[in-house]
């Protein structure tokens, strides 16, 4: 079954061909355009992309088997939000460098042990943000680098609990709750 959503998905990728892109805001970050697609089926329609260049998050697991979540204020979502260390990727740097770039930064550890946890998309029906979850283990606690825009504070919790937390609804941002899982179950 997932062979054939690969195959279809390549498809579809193959198929779309934008005829005209309309750029509505340039910022630091993001670009916001109107793109005029070509679809598979044969119709043509505007869609209001934002491309942003992606990011990388961290599930750092302690000897104690312990997780870092970070709790960090989000002017985006009207206050605190639980979530990994993560940040975005910077031009022409590798994720697997966000990633190890972010964990001294937010958590104040590096790793000696990563896995890949695959990539997500934030929200693909309007985003275009890939981000690609790692699993970071072997810590060892150095200084953080906490940026001046950067509120937040750093908790170290049982990976089960985190886990449960993401499970019933305690932590709801997206990156977090399918690193969390992919982690927890030791899928990836």
């Amino acid at each position: 079954m997932w062979e054939c959503a690969a195959r279809h998905r390549r498809t579809v990728r193959e198929a779309n061909s934008v005829n005209h892109i309309d750029t509505k805001f340039r910022g630091r970050v993001i670009t916001v355009n109107v793109e005029r697609v070509m679809l598979p089926n044969g119709e043509e329609a505007d869609y209001e992309i934002i491309h942003h260049p992606g990011g990388a998050a961290i599930v750092a697991i302690d000897d104690q088997q312990r997780v870092c979540l970070v709790r960090q204020f989000r002017p985006a979502a009207a206050g605190w939000v639980w979530e990994l260390p993560a940040g975005r990727l910077e031009p022409g740097e590798p994720p697997a460098h966000t990633a190890q770039r972010e964990l001294v930064e937010e958590a104040g550890c590096e790793a000696t042990q990563w896995r890949e946890l695959g990539t997500i998309l934030s929200s693909p029906g309007v985003f275009d943000e890939r981000i690609h979850l790692y699993e970071a283990r072997g810590l060892r606690h150095v200084p953080t680098r906490h940026e001046r825009h950067e509120v937040l504070e750093v908790h170290w919790i049982p990976l089960e609990d985190a886990v449960e937390r993401a499970l019933e609804g305690g932590i709801t941002d997206s990156k977090t709750i399918v690193g969390l899982l992919r982690a927890g179950t030791g899928k990836a």
